[in-house]
């Protein structure tokens, strides 16, 4: 198919070369020979040469079909951005020399008129085209530059070019964030928004003892993660005025940056799935890194408490885990070894069954 379409335009060419200049190659050959004069000359000039470049077409297509194929997968394999600029930078490189071609047809030398204009065509919109492929991830972040400044004010101030991390009250002062982030596993930068800031100040000033030194703690860990930690930490000054909930407003600012929410809040957990908001538990990472234990595992453990159960008692692991020990009761103040029987996963942490070690042997 590729063939016909190229022999086909070839003997366009050449009826169109003929009827060009058949009239004046008869009127040459009329004062050359003294040649008759030839009726239609333009019309049998179109013959003549479509019939000659036919008989061309067989000799060239086969190379002509090849360059075109190899041009053709070549630009099948480059990325479709670098074709597009260097497209881009073709039409401009076209554009300029169309604007040069009325200085450069005034030129008085007739062969300077034809030829210099083709010339600096095809010149220009090679460098064009070479400009655009070349120069492409400049010209990209060239129109970038207005984008992220709108964004840079939409977002209150916070840069957009890196992975944000806003934190929620709870896990301000539960306080577990400032030694993940000593331990460089948080990447990114951590966002405090102002209307976190103001329900923590109105905690610490709370008159419940209680609330007034969670609030005044959560203000000291952000004081020690943004004065002794090397973490990127930026404050968004921005408010929702029109959403009233600090944790509504959290998710809308999470949507707004693309970032992540990082929270304990069970709730807040729940609520951010739901609007496909990405969430990092600070629980669900402590189950995560607590020690994997397996059933028929022995440990040693202080029985301090009995269990809900008769019978039971209650032991804690380091970690905080707890292990409830089947008929345990009897050995509450004692140290002793267990074996673990099961283990159970819930959303709420790990807990552990285990019997006595001394009561598996008198069995």
């Amino acid at each position: 198919m590729l063939k016909r379409i190229c022999k086909f335009f070839i003997v366009i060419l050449g009826g169109g070369l003929g009827y060009q200049f058949g009239p004046a190659f008869f009127a040459f050959l009329h004062e050359l020979l003294n040649f008759g004069s030839v009726p239609q000359s333009a019309y049998i000039g179109a013959a003549i040469g479509a019939f000659l470049f036919y008989f061309l077409s067989n000799i060239v297509v086969d190379s002509l079909v090849n360059v075109l194929r190899w041009a053709e997968e070549r630009l099948l394999n480059l990325p479709i951005t670098d074709v597009m600029f260097g497209a881009l930078g073709l039409i401009i490189g076209l554009i300029v020399a169309f604007l040069l071609y009325l200085p450069m047809n005034s030129i008085p030398i007739p062969v300077l008129n034809d030829l210099l204009p083709l010339f600096v065509s095809g010149l220009l919109g090679y460098m064009g085209f070479q400009v655009g492929f070349r120069k492409r991830d400049e010209i990209m972040s060239l129109f970038s530059i207005g984008r992220k400044e709108k964004a840079k004010k939409e977002t209150g101030g916070i840069g957009a070019n890196v992975e944000h991390k806003i934190l929620d009250t709870s896990v301000i002062i539960d306080g577990r964030i400032a030694d993940i982030c000593r331990t460089g596993f948080i990447e990114g930068a951590l966002v405090i928004p102002g209307f976190v800031l103001e329900e923590l100040q109105h905690i610490a000033d709370s008159s419940d003892v209680l609330k007034r030194n969670r609030g005044r703690r959560g203000l000291d860990i952000l004081n020690s993660i943004q004065k002794e930690l090397k973490v990127n930490v930026q404050i968004y000054e921005g408010d929702f005025e029109d959403i009233a909930e600090v944790d509504s407003k959290l998710i809308k600012l999470a949507k707004v940056l693309n970032g992540k929410v990082v929270t304990n809040d069970f709730n807040l957990n729940k609520v951010c799935e739901l609007q496909g908001v990405s969430v990092l538990n600070i629980n669900d990472l402590a189950n995560a890194v607590k020690p994997v234990v397996l059933p028929g595992e022995e440990l040693h453990v202080q029985v301090i408490k009995d269990g809900k159960e008769y019978g039971q008692g209650v032991a804690y692991l380091d970690d905080g885990t707890m292990i409830v020990v089947e008929g345990g009761r009897d050995f509450i103040g004692l140290d002793i070894d267990v074996l673990v029987t099961s283990v159970l996963q819930t959303s709420a942490g790990r807990m552990i069954f285990a019997k006595p070690k001394m009561l598996e042997k008198a069995l």
